[in-house]
């Protein structure tokens, strides 16, 4: 068995192109987080364990798209880029005409031959959908969905403050409007057990989208998880990592040949990890679960 991975997703989207995403904090917040639908954030949420050094040191986006270059240009002087606006809600708290112009400086950096957004489902109003239309004519722009869950009762524990049907509204109407889509999910969530992890990866192929990425949960130091759990008022089992592969292993043969799977690995700094410590890197646990799929 194998599925379509990122390198394979972008040899499609970009054929005759080696392609890289160069992390993006364009100083953005989320709706649940600054007091528009609540305050603080997903519980489980360290925004600075996935965002590069770089983005919080080189100011402006094309300064922080000019960093990544020189870094990734080292080893591979001919690769072009994708400015990856990964930092909390991207289509958040700024009308259409600032969010041209931060998305047009990534689009105007050398060597980017493409803009990921990443955003909520309940971010996204009919105006910033056009604005996408228009700039995809001129670059593909792809959408990143943090959906999580397709389960309404642990969307509300964990404070996302969105349902799934806003995640379905969103897909839907930028499916329509031409805009690549991929949604984001996470396995372990408090309160869900197997068959509801597999229950939202069948939930999220059925949508029109082109890719997801899947992660197991961890639990960070100093989160509001992290102390819920401390204080004994949330339980989350860990995974082992044998019994994690096996859940990839169910959610490979869930997913159509034409969705990709770009990763199914969380790897925050490891000092900030309070559990599951597995000690793998991405590539590592990659390779375990192709070996688990090259026997079946």
């Amino acid at each position: 068995m194998r599925y379509k991975d990122f390198s394979d997703y972008m040899r499609e989207k970009f054929p005759g192109e080696k392609v890289q995403k160069i992390s993006v904090n364009a100083g953005f917040s989320c709706p649940n987080r600054d007091g528009t639908i609540g305050y603080g954030g997903c519980i489980y949420c360290d925004n600075s364990s996935f965002t590069p050094g770089y983005c919080f040191e080189c100011g402006d986006v094309s300064s922080q798209l000019l960093a990544g270059k020189r870094f990734f240009a080292k080893k591979y002087p001919k690769m072009k880029y994708l400015a990856y606006f990964q930092s909390f809600s991207n289509t958040f708290g700024r009308n259409v005409v600032e969010l041209e112009k931060i998305y047009r400086e990534a689009m105007g950096v050398e060597d980017v031959v493409g803009i990921i957004i990443g955003t909520r489902p309940d971010t996204l109003p009919d105006e910033i959908v056009e604005l996408l239309v228009r700039l995809n004519r001129e670059l593909p722009v792809i959408v990143e969905i943090g959906a999580e869950t397709s389960h309404d009762e642990t969307l509300k524990l964990i404070n996302r403050g969105h349902t799934w049907h806003d995640v379905e509204d969103a897909v839907s109407r930028l499916h329509r409007a031409g805009i690549s889509v991929g949604l984001h999910l996470i396995a372990g969530l408090p309160g869900e057990d197997e068959a509801m992890v597999l229950r939202t990866v069948e939930r999220a192929v059925a949508l029109p989208i082109e890719s997801i990425k899947m992660h197991h949960l961890q639990v960070l130091r100093n989160t509001e998880l992290d102390r819920l759990i401390k204080e004994k008022k949330l339980y989350v089992k860990s995974f082992m990592v044998e019994n994690y592969i096996d859940l990839c292993v169910k959610i490979v043969k869930l997913v159509p040949p034409n969705i990709a799977i770009e990763r199914f690995l969380a790897s925050s700094p490891p000092e900030k990890v309070v559990m599951p410590k597995w000690g793998l890197k991405n590539y590592e646990f990659t390779n375990l679960l192709k070996l688990k799929l090259s026997n079946i």
